[in-house]
């Protein structure tokens, strides 16, 4: 078994360099299947979940050139693609679930097994079966997969999403822009992602407008075409980075995600005590130009007040490092969890490292301490994880973080990104001593 092991206390001092975000790439190349011929998709980070979906084009038929250290993936798309998402990836990961608008709207058939993924609650598909179901396709479950038919392809309707869930309006966005005739989105999804992904679509081909509001329109066209495009950056890597300077009372840089991306996360960190401050134009780590912003923590964080909301909400990801900020803050913060109620899982292992919180239902009462003290905790998703590491940076002695395999989902040369921000950080083997070999 591996862990992260770190020695603290320590802060986060220097410049990191962030990549495009997990939740928008993997979309972005689920979407390549709406086009036959290569796409090229730049600004890809080198994490396990892009492993995952190059896996899973391959064996739907793609060719898949993928460059971790270039940042790149490169998909032909051939003219007849298979229509099967097999359990054994799409239990990994549940991002897998967005080939399944792509396949119904192009191959007009699609059979998805049901997704796996974090542990942090219930994420049911009713609003993805609902809305292909209004654009015309039949959708049931059999043995285990999501099967949408839809052999007369599909028609452009009016869908109203009960919540603004971001899988349900990818999916829907994704398989209206080969529907025939005119769809409309309300109660849509906002997120940057959602507008990363739409652009895209729009580079193809598509016809998409009210990108970045809660109503999108799509009028569907006969096919779209491959293109080249550019990863919006990862605002909840930014965000992991930027909480632990204000944490730790650090001095971070953080190059390739602009504040525009994150305004609520800017807000609350100045609410903590900490200095952020916008950076525009800068050289990027690739060569390139963009944005980018600089946070110096207090010497003790103040306690902040976060609802996590859609966006321009705060976002539910950086929850876990609310909680962890506010265990050393002086005075008494309120965390307030309204999407996903199982990631409290990481309060219990936070309490390991002497933090001390109390949960009202889906509230979190957090009580700061001066410090916290080093020890084994267990990452049960993949912010619970990286949220353990950075609370570990105001803890004295050594902790161990097991179930790394979760933050490697969803950030790229962590242990290496943290070790150059001056952590005494490594990666370790430790024995199973659970063993009875």
């Amino acid at each position: 078994m591996d862990v992260f092991r770190l020695t603290g206390p320590a802060r986060l001092n220097g410049v990191v360099d962030v990549r495009g975000a997990k939740n928008s790439v993997l979309k972005l190349m689920a979407a390549s299947l709406l086009a036959v011929g290569r796409t090229t998709i730049t600004n890809v980070p080198a994490i396990l979940d892009v492993r995952i979906m190059v896996e899973l084009l391959v064996r739907l038929g793609c060719e898949v050139d993928y460059d971790p250290a270039g940042g790149v993936v490169s998909i032909d798309v051939p003219a007849e693609v298979g229509i099967q998402a097999d359990y054994e990836l799409v239990r990994a990961m549940r991002a897998s679930i967005s080939v399944l608008g792509p396949l119904t709207a192009r191959m007009r058939s699609a059979h998805v097994a049901l997704p796996g993924g974090d542990a942090i609650g219930s994420r049911g598909l009713d609003m993805h079966q609902a809305g292909l179901e209004a654009l015309g396709a039949v959708v049931h479950l059999d043995h285990g997969y999501f099967v949408a038919e839809a052999p007369d392809g599909l028609r452009g309707t009016e869908i109203v999403l009960e919540f603004p869930s971001v899988g349900a309006t990818e999916n829907l966005v994704m398989a209206a822009t080969l529907a025939q005739g005119t769809t409309t989105i309300s109660n849509a999804a906002r997120e940057p992602e959602i507008v990363d992904i739409c652009t895209m679509l729009v580079e193809m081909g598509a016809q998409i407008d009210g990108i970045g509001t809660s109503e999108l329109t799509i009028t569907g066209v006969d096919a779209l075409h491959p293109v080249e495009h550019r990863t919006v950056g990862d605002r909840i890597v930014a965000g992991t980075f930027a909480f632990g300077a204000a944490l730790s009372a650090g001095d971070v840089t953080v190059r390739g995600v602009g504040l525009e991306l994150m305004p609520n996360i800017g807000l609350k960190l100045r609410d903590s005590g900490a200095t952020v401050e916008e950076l525009t134009n800068i050289s990027l780590g690739d060569g390139t130009v963009g944005d980018g912003f600089r946070v110096r923590g207090a010497t003790r964080p103040l306690p902040v007040r976060v609802a996590t909301m859609p966006f321009p909400g705060f976002p539910t990801d950086l929850q876990p490092f609310v909680i962890a900020l506010n265990s050393v803050a002086d005075g008494v913060g309120l965390l307030s969890e309204n999407l996903f109620e199982a990631r409290w899982r990481f309060v219990h292992e936070i309490a390991r490292l002497g933090a001390k919180v109390r949960i009202d239902g889906n509230h979190a009462l957090v009580t700061g301490v001066e410090s916290l003290s080093g020890a084994e905790v267990e990452a049960s998703d993949i912010r619970a994880g990286a949220g353990l590491v950075m609370a570990a940076l105001r803890a004295g002695g050594v902790t161990e973080v097991s179930g790394i395999d979760h933050i490697e989902r969803g950030y790229e040369n962590f242990v290496a990104n943290l070790r150059g921000l001056g952590v005494d950080i490594e990666r370790v083997e430790k024995p199973d001593v659970l063993s009875f070999e």
